[in-house]
């Protein structure tokens, strides 16, 4: 099963293809150009590196999240768009999952941390057990110097990956005894993960509707914030009314 993977979660334009879970081809980059400028050429590069033709895919896996709002719809849209037109099944894939499979590290926290902002992140914490993935602590939004406080009462080696360590701690905060950072070549998300991910969801029968399949953002938008401040009497008609 040859699957395309896409994950523009974050800064890191990055697109992998796999098949029967062997890594053929990953193109991975972090620069200032968007997702949109970069993300159809990546494909159509990864493809031919890979030697698979677009009409020989199938499937489509993409990270759906939390992360950037915009960078998330461009990958879905894309992945939207491939799996409708070549009639292949699509996957989404937690962002944060994705990362923490880059990891397979027995023995320790795997501490997944994406930027929400403001000082805060998206966090998911995960053990490896028998080989298998699994959360220990599930998905919340909370303050990065709370995180790194709580994981110096762990009982536990901590790892952290993600890009609110590369942007937010790397550097910056002085990390208790039982934490370290991911080393560089692992901290950012990579579709790799997405791609392994999403053949092993879409192997066991699992696919996800074109139609429905949202990106998982957490919490709303800045803009969305914003603009209620702005228009409170209008943010307040568009709320659905509590039943008495």
């Amino acid at each position: 099963m040859s699957i395309l993977a896409i994950d523009t979660a974050t800064q890191v334009s990055s697109v992998a293809v796999v098949s029967d879970n062997r890594l053929l081809a990953e193109l991975t980059m972090q620069g200032k150009l968007t997702h949109s400028e970069t993300l159809l050429p990546h494909i159509e590069q990864v493809l031919k590196m890979a030697a698979v033709a677009k009409e020989n895919l199938e499937g489509v896996a993409v990270s759906i999240g939390p992360g950037s709002f915009t960078g998330l719809r461009i990958g879905l849209a894309v992945a939207k768009a491939m799996s409708y037109t070549l009639q292949i099944p699509l996957a989404g894939v937690s962002t944060l999952q994705a990362l923490a499979y880059q990891l397979p590290a027995p023995g320790v926290r795997v501490m997944c941390l994406l930027d929400a902002q403001k000082g805060n992140a998206y966090v998911e914490s995960y053990h490896w057990k028998q080989g298998i993935l699994t959360v220990a602590e599930p998905i919340q939004v909370a303050k990065i110097t709370d995180i790194v406080a709580a994981c110096a009462a762990l009982d536990e080696p901590v790892i952290l990956l993600g890009d609110a360590v590369q942007k937010k701690i790397v550097g910056k905060l002085e990390l208790p005894a039982n934490v370290c950072a991911a080393q560089p070549h692992i901290v950012m998300p990579r579709a790799a993960g997405v791609a392994l991910l999403g053949q092993q969801k879409l192997a066991a029968g699992e696919q996800d509707n074109v139609m429905d399949l949202e990106p998982v953002y957490i919490r709303r938008s800045e803009a969305e914030v914003l603009w209620e401040k702005r228009h409170p009497e209008e943010a307040k008609a568009t709320k659905p009314t509590e039943e008495m």
